[in-house]
């Protein structure tokens, strides 16, 4: 037991501190966007497997799969969202969450985000569409 507990140390994701990341506000915009255009159908899910965790990235394959099959039965073409991040807060040391406001044309949605600060860089731990 004590030797997986030490090996953990050394090769689990390791948490690290708000303070030794960079601005979470970059990347909250990068990410969400690239979430967003994953659902409108303009950029491939594998793009951004390396900034969500495993259990965010399965999600994320299967919403973009749904969204892939509804545009299609809808006839409807890819298309760009125009969005804007609304607010971030950070609940704990090397912790944010936030919100993204997703304006279309015939609706407003919005996108929870949860990151983690793990190997000396932002993943996403949780998202979804509302």
């Amino acid at each position: 037991a004590d030797e997986a507990a030490e090996l953990n140390q050394y090769f689990a994701p390791q948490r690290t501190s708000s303070a030794d990341l960079p601005d979470p506000e970059t990347f909250l915009r990068n990410i969400s966007r690239g979430v967003l255009e994953i659902f409108a159908g303009v950029r491939e899910v594998d793009q951004l497997a390396r900034w969500l965790t495993e259990d965010a990235y399965r999600k994320l394959v299967t919403r973009a799969n749904l969204a892939a099959r509804a545009r299609s039965a809808r006839g409807i073409p890819a298309k760009r969202p125009v969005h804007q991040i609304v607010r971030h807060s950070s609940p704990a040391d090397g912790i944010v969450e936030g919100v993204v406001i997703v304006r279309g044309p015939a609706r407003t949605r919005a996108v929870a985000l949860r990151l983690e600060g793990m190997d000396g860089r932002w993943r996403t731990t949780s998202l979804a569409l509302l």
